[in-house]
């Protein structure tokens, strides 16, 4: 995800999505620890999309 794509966001959508994100998350790392996941890579960027959705929200608030 971009960061020019979450700026047109509202503060809703965006709490929405990191929501969603977190979920995401949840749900792939428990796969990686069931072995169902080969690209371990995924989790990196989910993290890196959390932290920038998080980022927007302390400067809009």
């Amino acid at each position: 995800m971009k960061m020019r794509d979450l700026k047109t966001k509202s503060e809703t959508e965006l709490r929405a999505e990191l929501v969603k994100l977190k979920r995401e998350s949840q749900e792939l790392s428990t796969k990686i620890k069931l072995g169902q996941v080969k690209t371990v890579h995924t989790a990196r960027a989910l993290r890196k999309d959390i932290a920038r959705v998080l980022t927007l929200l302390s400067t809009q608030s």
